[in-house]
C-alpha cells in the first residue's frame, strides 16, 4: 500500500535544468530502491536510475549518466531528480517508481511530463 505522487516536470530549453521530485506515502518501511523511468511518445518505458533506500547506492542509464543525479530524503519519504544539461531526447513522461523489498518495481506514480525544446 504505497503511493507515490510526482511533481516538478515542465517545459525547458536544451542545456538547462530541471528538478523532479516523487512523494511515497503509506507502508514504506520495508523499502529496498526506489527509482525513475521515463516514455518517448511511440517508444517504450525506459529505465533511468535508481537509487538504494538505506545504502544510497546508485545506477544510472549511460544516456542520463553524468548529467542526472538521483537522490533520496529519509525525513520527507521524497526522492529527487536533478537533471541538468538536458537535451532534446530526454522529452518524456517520467515516472517514479517504488520496490517495497519484492525485488519488482511493484508501484508507480502517476508520471510527469518533461519537455525540452531547442
Amino acid at each position: 500500500q504505497v503511493q507515490l505522487v510526482e511533481s516538478g516536470g515542465g517545459l525547458v530549453q536544451a542545456g538547462g535544468s530541471l528538478r523532479l521530485s516523487c512523494a511515497a506515502s503509506g507502508r514504506t518501511f520495508s523499502r529496498y530502491r526506489m527509482g525513475w523511468f521515463r516514455q518517448a511518445p511511440g517508444k517504450e518505458r525506459e529505465f533511468v536510475v535508481a537509487i538504494t533506500w538505506r545504502s544510497g547506492n546508485t545506477y544510472y542509464a549511460d544516456s542520463v549518466k553524468g548529467r542526472f543525479t538521483i537522490s533520496r530524503d529519509f525525513a520527507k519519504n521524497t526522492v529527487y531528480l536533478q537533471m541538468n544539461s538536458l537535451k532534446p531526447e530526454d522529452t518524456a513522461v517520467y515516472y517514479c517508481a517504488s520496490d517495497e523489498s519484492s525485488s519488482n518495481w511493484s508501484y508507480w506514480g502517476q508520471g510527469t511530463q518533461v519537455t525540452v525544446s531547442s
